[in-house]
């Protein structure tokens, strides 16, 4: 692995992590590139290969399962793989950036299991799951099933935080994106 350092990002959905993640990548001092993860699905529209994923054939993913190149993966459905392949992250790391990796909690443990001190593993949280309710009720998105499997996944995912290295709770949006920049600068400085 090369000189860069690994951010994972986590959060439930709705919990501003995006925007967060979007705040932090414009900041070029921390030197943050964004890995792209590889997916069995077929590309979307005007999708390219090494643009938004690697878009790899259900064998190849599989052989590369078997040839251990990912640092995390997941089948969402059956046939339907995402993953963050290791060299991407050597990809990154090699020009000295350091990799942000947008991923769900399990692949979250995951990449920091593999990856240890190298890793910082930060946890995006609601103020509460009534809050979290609110806010996606508010978007007007979303029918109230679909809201309510989201909070039900909150809450599972919620269960995750304390194997995460920190967590910042996103109340005032400003003030979790200076607090997760704080995070990040200090593991980045960090040996």
């Amino acid at each position: 692995m090369g000189k860069g350092k690994l951010i994972v990002i986590s959060a439930p959905s709705g919990t501003g992590k995006s925007t967060i993640i979007g705040e932090l990548m414009k900041d070029e001092s921390l030197k943050l590139e964004f890995s792209i993860s590889a997916t069995t699905r077929p590309p979307r529209g005007s999708e390219q290969h090494g643009v938004e994923y690697y878009f790899l054939s259900l064998d190849d993913f599989r052989q590369r399962i078997n040839n251990d190149e990912f640092a995390e993966y997941h089948e969402v459905y059956e046939g339907r793989y995402y993953g963050t392949l290791k060299s991407e992250i050597k990809r990154i790391t090699n020009k000295g950036n350091n990799v942000v990796l947008d991923l769900d909690v399990l692949g979250g443990v995951d990449v920091k299991k593999m990856y240890g001190k190298k890793a910082l593993a930060l946890f995006i949280q609601p103020p509460s799951v009534e809050i979290l309710r609110q806010r996606l009720l508010s978007r007007g998105t979303d029918s109230i099933e679909d809201i309510n499997n989201r909070v039900d996944r909150a809450k599972y995912e919620l269960s995750f935080a304390d194997q995460y290295d920190c967590c910042v709770v996103n109340d005032v949006l400003e003030d979790a994106i200076a607090q997760a920049r704080e995070i990040i600068t200090n593991f980045i400085k960090s040996k």
